[in-house]
């Protein structure tokens, strides 16, 4: 399923971006952040874990006025409590591949591919992978200041694997990882420097529906805080 989504991202890609007059390329990296509160509810019960930051590099080329390629990818740990008092280290990584499209001065459309995990060492590896789609704003404040808004969609093929110890194998569940993803932030544009600074916030909510019989339940996802992203642009 990963190769497929890959292979037709790829098609899409070619399709669109090849046959546009291109003059010039404008490469943007930098680095992001996602100081990140996450709630997990399961029969019921809603765990609350301490905030962490997730962090990670964030890359952009654009093509054209009309087409761009953005990349995010975020990578921390947080502190999962169990039943026994016990704390495991969760790790999770969140990732987005878009083509972007600009309808006007105002709004563009995005789609693409989301890539999540989420892993306890030893104990169980989840992983999700899908197509996303979404629309975003931007209204200018002053000069090199604006305004931006996202709002996006995704559905998620997903497995979890869990391992049990003691010579038990391991079991594997298939699922369907569906939510939503929005952001809203200030972006500042340092000129002289190429530079942009963006800070906001980020909301995400997904649920997981898991296909076989699985004793915990289906589960639900909340993730919300601060963002901070800081990237420099350059054109080749």
């Amino acid at each position: 399923m990963k190769k497929l989504l890959l292979l037709v991202f790829a098609a899409i890609f070619i399709g669109i971006i090849i046959p546009c007059k291109v003059y010039a390329v404008d490469i943007t990296v930098g680095a992001t952040t996602w100081y990140t509160w996450w709630d997990v509810t399961q029969r019921g019960s809603t765990k609350e874990m301490d905030p962490e930051f997730l962090y990670g590099p964030a890359l952009a080329v654009k093509f054209n006025e009309d087409f761009n390629l953005t990349f995010i990818y975020l990578y921390g740990k947080f502190d999962f409590p169990n039943e026994d008092g016990t704390i495991d280290k969760l790790k999770r990584t969140d990732s987005d591949l878009a083509l972007n499209y600009r309808l006007n001065d105002y709004f563009k459309l995005f789609g693409g591919i989301k890539y999540n995990t989420y892993s306890i060492s030893g104990h169980m590896d989840f992983w999700g992978v899908g197509p996303g789609l979404g629309l975003g704003y931007t209204f200018p404040l002053g000069e090199n200041l604006f305004l931006l808004a996202n709002f996006s969609g995704f559905y998620l093929w997903a497995q979890e694997k869990d391992e049990h110890g003691s010579g038990k194998p391991t079991e594997k569940f298939d699922a369907k990882e569906y939510g939503i993803n929005s952001t809203l932030s200030i972006a500042y544009y340092i000129a002289s420097a190429s530079t942009t600074i963006n800070i906001g916030g980020r909301y995400q909510y997904f649920k997981i529906d898991y296909d076989d019989y699985k004793s915990e339940g289906n589960m639900k996802h909340k993730f919300y805080g601060i963002t901070l992203t800081a990237t420099y642009t350059f054109s080749i």
